[in-house]
């Protein structure tokens, strides 16, 4: 990627020399070079060059151009990356409802916005909030993929342990098993996801099993 960097940084300018700042090749460019400062973690900048292109995407596109709703969530996802989440937040929103009108809700890539929102939401501690995201695109991957696809599975996964996170343990269980059952049959028993479905599932009945114990030494006897 070092090694790369040149190269994308003199695409850039050359972009900006002939063509100017707002043609959509510069912008092009400019978002390139973002994603590579990210991955190389030179957050800093990346965040600088979203925000240009962001901007400059929203006055010659409009909010709603497939473009900007990329911009908005490239950015976004770099804010949560900073650890950022409360300034992220509203440009995650503002890309899942910017792909229900252009896309509709059961699009794959309004379904992954909703998962992003969702994981957010959930590192913020806002769990009911991201519990309905999630059972969303439980509910919509079912419909369109089926009850064991690896997507759907995976989704089962992460509503139980935003369960079991909510303390909501029963809840939590059927959905476990669902997960650890889906994926023996599609993927097999000693496939790594299987076993860390089956690892979430043990580790959700030990602490089913320590609560019943608590609540049995709570009680008392009366004579």
């Amino acid at each position: 990627m070092n090694e790369a960097e040149p190269l994308y940084r003199e695409a850039l300018e050359g972009s900006r020399r002939t063509l100017g700042d707002t043609h959509p090749d510069t912008l092009s460019s400019i978002n390139n070079l973002a994603v590579l400062l990210k991955d190389q973690g030179k957050l800093s900048e990346a965040e600088r060059l979203y925000r240009e292109a962001l901007e400059a995407q929203r006055r010659t596109l409009g909010n709603s151009h497939p473009d900007t709703l990329s911009s908005i969530n490239n950015h976004g996802l770099l804010l949560e990356g900073q650890g950022k989440l409360s300034e992220a937040e509203p440009l995650m929103r503002e890309t899942l409802e910017g792909k229900r009108r252009t896309l509709g809700d059961l699009h794959p890539s309004t379904l992954g916005s909703i998962n992003n929102l969702a994981s957010l939401l959930q590192d913020q501690g806002k769990l009911n909030e991201a519990e309905t995201l999630n059972r969303e695109v439980l509910e919509a991957r079912r419909r369109t993929l089926g009850d064991t696809h690896p997507s759907t599975l995976t989704i089962i996964n992460n509503v139980a342990m935003l369960l079991k996170d909510q303390g909501k343990l029963r809840e939590a269980e059927p959905l476990c098993r669902e997960a650890v059952s889906g994926a023996a049959k599609t993927l097999g028993v000693e496939h790594p996801t299987t076993a860390i479905f089956q690892k979430n599932l043990d580790l959700l009945l030990q602490k089913m099993g320590d609560e019943d114990e608590d609540e049995d030494e709570d009680e008392e006897d009366f004579w």
